[in-house]
Parts: structure tokens; C-alpha cells; sequence
């Protein structure tokens, strides 16, 4: 049986979640997953991620493992022609425009998984939950 690709988001974002197991560091990265939609209809794609790979050098580990995740799905799992596969940062910042906007929907996407399942692991914190 062929799945949606909705059941393809859904399925890589549990599996993305599953990885990261209960700690802290794993709080912190469902925290900047929850933060990022905004971030991204703020800013874009590339000043969001940007962000998020400069936490993560301030001893933030699993930050990188969000974009690595954002990045797999985006670029490998789900196919959208990149320019550095490994990468979407830097993607985006030697992408075109069409690469971007097909990016940034992606993301999105995706987020609204990654970040349900992140709340129903306990991940998210009780007080600054919210319902978009």
C-alpha cells in the first residue's frame, strides 16, 4: 500500500522525535522546533535555520540534529532538487527562488508534525503550550 505523503511527513518526523530520546537537550530541541514556524514567516527559511545552527555551537547539540532532520526529510526524503544535499542552508543560499519557496512549504509541513509529536511525548512545556 502506497502511503500519502502526509503519512510519509508524519512517519519521518515520529521516527525524528523517537531519536531524540527525554532529556534535556531533547526539550530544547522540541522548544526551537515549536519556535521555528514563526521564526521562518518572520525571517525565512535561511535566517531561521541560520538561528538554529548558531545555538547549536553554544553547546546545544541536538539543534544541529534539527536541521540534520529538516534537512533529511526535505532534500532526501521527500526529493526537492538541492544544490548541497547534505545541506539546506546552504541550499537555500545557493538555491533559487523556486527552491526556496518549495523549501520553505516543506518545512512547514513538516514542522506541524514534528512538533504534535513532540507535545505528545511531553517534550513541550505545559505553560507555553498553545493550539495553532
Amino acid at each position: 500500500m502506497n502511503k500519502t505523503l502526509d503519512q510519509r511527513r508524519a512517519e519521518h518526523a515520529w521516527e525524528a522525535i523517537e531519536r531524540i530520546g527525554e532529556d534535556q537537550n531533547a526539550k530544547e530541541y522540541a522548544r526551537e522546533a515549536k519556535k521555528l514556524p514563526i521564526r521562518i514567516m518572520a525571517a525565512g527559511l535561511g535566517q531561521a535555520l541560520s538561528f538554529i545552527l548558531a545555538k547549536a555551537k553554544n553547546s546545544k547539540p541536538k539543534l544541529k540534529k534539527l536541521h540534520e532532520d529538516i534537512t533529511d526529510w526535505v532534500i532526501a526524503k521527500r526529493g526537492i532538487p538541492a544544490k548541497v544535499p547534505a545541506h539546506l542552508l546552504e541550499s537555500i543560499c545557493r538555491g533559487d527562488s523556486d527552491f526556496l519557496r518549495r523549501a520553505t512549504d516543506e518545512v512547514l509541513a513538516y514542522l506541524q508534525w514534528l512538533n504534535r509529536f513532540a507535545e505528545a511525548k511531553g517534550l513541550s512545556d505545559d505553560d507555553k503550550r498553545s493550539n495553532p
